[in-house]
């Protein structure tokens, strides 16, 4: 590769009749763990189908592991590992024939995959069920057997879009705990699509966030969480709508949380002295709102998402 990066995107765009799905797109993955961030349609699914070659861009250039993936889609492939979002199992396996088959169309030979589908099948905890036919498999264990599916070639990047989707909260801990671990220690490239901000927060040092199908931010999450300024975490009691107005006038940000405590940042340098929260009582005092909750807070990886895509 011509750099350290394991994907360039170089003005990339990709059409779906005359919608556009990502808009000359420029970007650079490094190795290690990315998370691929966006909303619902912001362009994340479409962007790593164009990486593996199955959509080809109306314009741009795609490299991956220093390919052109215009040139060489079939050698890209050879070499990453894809857990689609969407199931496609093949009835009538059960789990360890289904990864072996997999290792198979992957180029390992027949004995050499079954006994890498052995292997992967205990590493994602399914070991003991590798016999049972895939149709009597939960949602959460569907998912572990999409992983261990993408790992049984060793490949040298793994693609995992929404790798938590349906799963329990215990389930979706180990398989969180699983894809830590095959960045941290086992040393592979990932690539981690989600919507999910905590599970990308845990598992990624880098983030590329997409909205309307164009980049907006990207970089290492400590150095995107930190910029100068302040959090503060606020719940209020009255009409939200003109208080977030007048915190946006005085040069504030503030977006609401899942939870009734809505996330405030104030930017320039902290000085300790509590004029901040002063400014924001008094905000809310000309707008008649009453102050219920408020304290100083970390920044998050859900704050840079929201500047990220002006949800603040």
């Amino acid at each position: 590769m011509s750099d350290a990066s394991v994907i360039v995107l170089d003005r990339v765009s990709v059409a779906y009749g005359k919608q556009a799905a990502l808009r000359d797109v420029s970007a650079k993955f490094p190795a290690g763990a990315v998370g691929l961030l966006g909303p619902n349609g912001a362009g994340k699914s479409t962007l790593l189908k164009a990486l593996l070659g199955f959509i080809a861009p109306s314009n741009g250039r795609l490299e991956v592991l220093g390919m052109n993936v215009a040139d060489r889609a079939l050698d890209v492939r050879a070499r990453l590992g894809y857990m689609p979002e969407t199931d496609g199992h093949i009835p009538g396996m059960n789990a360890v024939t289904f990864v072996g088959y997999c290792g198979e169309l992957a180029g390992l030979p027949s004995s050499d995959a079954m006994q890498r589908a052995h292997e992967v099948l205990y590493y994602v905890g399914l070991g003991e069920a590798r016999y049972r036919n895939l149709e009597t498999y939960s949602t959460g264990m569907k998912q572990r057997i999409k992983l261990a599916q993408a790992l049984v070639h060793d490949p040298d990047l793994l693609f995992l879009d929404e790798p938590t989707n349906g799963m329990d909260p215990k389930g979706r801990d180990e398989m969180l705990e699983l894809i830590r671990d095959l960045a941290k220690n086992k040393g592979i490239n990932l690539i981690l699509s989600s919507h999910l901000l905590p599970d990308v927060e845990f598992t990624c040092d880098h983030v590329v966030v997409l909205d309307k199908g164009q980049i907006t931010t990207s970089g290492t999450i400590e150095a995107l969480k930190g910029p100068a300024g302040r959090v503060f975490e606020v719940r209020v009691k009255g009409d939200l709508a003109p208080f977030i107005a007048a915190l946006h006038a005085a040069g504030m940000e503030a977006h609401e949380t899942d939870e009734d405590v809505m996330r405030v940042f104030v930017p320039g340098e902290v000085d300790g002295s509590g004029e901040d929260q002063r400014r924001i009582c008094g905000i809310a005092l000309q707008c008649r709102v009453q102050v219920r909750h408020l304290k100083a807070s970390l920044p998050t990886l859900e704050d840079v998402f929201a500047r990220a895509v002006g949800e603040a």
